[in-house]
C-alpha cells in the first residue's frame, strides 16, 4: 500500500461523492429526521453500502474496459434498448438538475434574506454554466480540488448545526445499528423509500465509469488494473464515508430537535425570536412539516440567525457542486450513446434551460411550499430511472466477453 499512489488516483471518487450530498439528498435527510426522527439511520447507512458497491462496479467496468457504461452500452445493445436506456438517463440527469436549480434558489433567497426572489435565485444558478466552464479550462485536478473543498464547506456547515443541537449518541447509535422502525407508519416508510431513491442516483454510475478513465492506466498489465482497482475503491470507501457522515449530521440534527413538534410549538418559538417567517407554522397541533427553505428557518428560530445563515451556505455549496458532476454525467452520456460530441458549453446550456423552466414557472406562479415539493416528486422519479442504470452495471461486470479475468462472479 502506498499513501503516493492512493493521492494519484484520488479526485474520482469524491466526485461521484457529490451525488450522495446534493439538495435532494439533504431534504430526504432532514425529512426523515423529522418525521421518523433516528429510526431510518439504518436505512440510510445500507443505501450508501449499496451505492458503494454499485460505484465499485462501475469503476471497474472503466477501469478494466477503458470504456465508460454509455460506450459499453452502445456497443453492446442494439438500438432501441440503446434508445430507452439514453432516455431514461436523460430524465434522471434532468430531475437532478432542476433539484440542484431548487436547492441553490432557495439558498440564495434565505441568505438574501427574501430581498432576491425564488425566481430570482433560479435565474442566478444560470451563472453556473460559465463557472463550470471557467474552471474546467483549468485541468480536472483543480476542479477536483474545488470539489473538495465545497464538500469541506458542507462538512463544516452542517458539522455547526450537529454541535450546536447535540444529538442524543445512544439514539443516534442505535437508530444506526438496528434496524427497526417501532410505531412506523405510511410516513416513515415513504420516507425509507425516498432514502434510497435520493441516495443511489441512476446517472452516477455513469458518471464515476467515466472519471477513472482520467487517470493512466495500462490495461495490458493486469497487475497496474488491480492496482488501480483497489486504490480507486479504497479511494470511493473514503469519499462515501464523508458524504455518509455529512448526511448523518442533517438527520440526526432535525431527529433530535424537531422530531414530534407541532406547528404550535415551532410558532411560539419563531414569534419569540421575532423571526419574519412565523407565519410558515400556523398555529395548530398539525404535525411539523419541513423542507430545505422551512428546515432553515426552524433552525434560525430555535438556535439563533447564524445558525439558518450556515444551513443556507451549505445549501448552496451542495447546489453548486452536484450541478458540476450533472453537467459531466450528460456529457459522458450523449457522447457514449449517441457518439455525438458537443461542447461543454452546449451541453450545460441545453440541460440548465430544461430544467430551469419548469423550476422557473413554479417560482414565479407559485409559493417556496410548491418549489421545494418538487424535490419529493424528483426523487420519487430518481428510484424510478434507478433499474435502468442498474441492469447494464451489473449485467456488463459479470460477463467475461467484456470484463476477462475480472468479471464479477457474483
Amino acid at each position: 500500500f502506498s499513501f503516493r499512489k492512493l493521492w494519484a488516483f484520488t479526485g474520482p471518487g469524491f466526485l461521484m461523492s457529490i451525488a450522495y450530498l446534493d439538495p435532494g439528498n439533504i431534504e430526504s435527510d432532514l425529512q426523515s429526521g423529522a418525521v421518523a426522527g433516528f429510526k431510518l439511520l439504518w436505512v440510510l447507512m445500507l443505501a450508501t453500502i449499496i451505492g458503494l458497491l454499485l460505484q465499485r462496479l462501475a469503476a471497474r467496468l472503466g477501469v478494466v474496459t477503458g470504456l465508460h457504461l454509455a460506450e459499453v452500452c452502445n456497443r453492446q445493445y442494439q438500438k432501441v434498448p440503446r434508445i430507452i436506456l439514453w432516455l431514461m438517463v436523460e430524465l434522471a440527469i434532468i430531475g437532478s438538475d432542476m433539484q440542484e436549480v431548487i436547492g441553490s434558489a432557495i439558498a440564495i433567497n434565505l441568505l438574501s434574506v427574501g430581498k432576491i426572489p425564488l425566481w430570482g435565485g433560479v435565474l442566478i444558478t444560470i451563472a453556473d454554466t460559465f463557472v463550470f466552464l471557467f474552471l474546467d479550462k483549468y485541468g480536472l485536478r483543480k476542479l477536483e480540488a474545488f470539489f473538495g473543498f465545497l464538500i469541506t464547506i458542507m462538512a463544516l456547515t452542517f458539522g455547526y448545526e450537529y454541535i450546536t443541537v447535540k444529538p442524543d449518541q445512544k439514539k443516534l447509535l442505535q437508530g444506526m445499528f438496528i434496524p427497526y422502525c417501532q410505531n412506523c407508519g405510511t410516513p416513515q416508510l415513504e420516507q425509507a423509500v425516498g432514502i434510497v431513491g435520493a441516495v443511489i442516483m441512476p446517472h452516477n454510475m455513469y458518471l464515476h465509469s467515466a472519471l477513472v478513465k482520467s487517470r493512466q492506466v495500462n490495461r495490458a498489465n493486469k497487475r497496474e488494473v488491480r492496482e488501480a482497482n483497489k486504490y480507486f475503491f479504497i479511494e470511493s470507501c473514503i469519499a462515501l464515508f464523508v458524504s455518509f457522515i455529512i448526511n448523518i449530521f442533517v438527520v440526526t440534527v432535525f431527529a433530535e430537535a424537531f422530531f414530534e413538534k407541532t406547528n404550535a410549538d415551532v410558532n411560539t418559538v419563531c414569534v419569540n425570536a421575532s423571526s419574519p417567517h412565523s407565519s410558515l407554522f400556523p398555529s395548530n397541533n398539525e404535525t411539523l412539516e419541513v423542507d430545505i427553505y422551512k428546515g432553515g428557518v426552524v433552525l434560525g428560530c430555535y438556535f439563533g440567525p447564524a445558525a439558518l445563515y450556515i444551513w443556507a451556505i451549505g445549501i448552496l455549496a451542495a447546489g453548486q457542486s452536484s450541478t458540476m458532476t450533472g453537467t459531466y454525467s450528460g456529457q459522458f452520456v450523449m457522447e457514449g450513446f449517441l457518439n455525438l460530441r458537443w461542447s461543454r458549453f452546449a451541453r450545460v446550456l441545453l440541460t440548465r434551460s430544461i430544467a430551469i423552466t419548469p423550476t422557473l414557472l413554479v417560482a414565479i406562479f407559485q409559493d417556496v411550499e410548491h418549489l421545494t415539493g418538487m424535490n419529493d416528486f424528483l426523487n420519487v422519479l430518481m428510484s424510478l430511472q434507478l433499474p435502468f442504470a442498474l441492469i447494464p452495471v451489473l449485467t456488463f461486470t459479470s460477463l467475461p466477453s467484456v470484463m476477462n479475468d475480472f468479471a464479477n462472479g457474483l
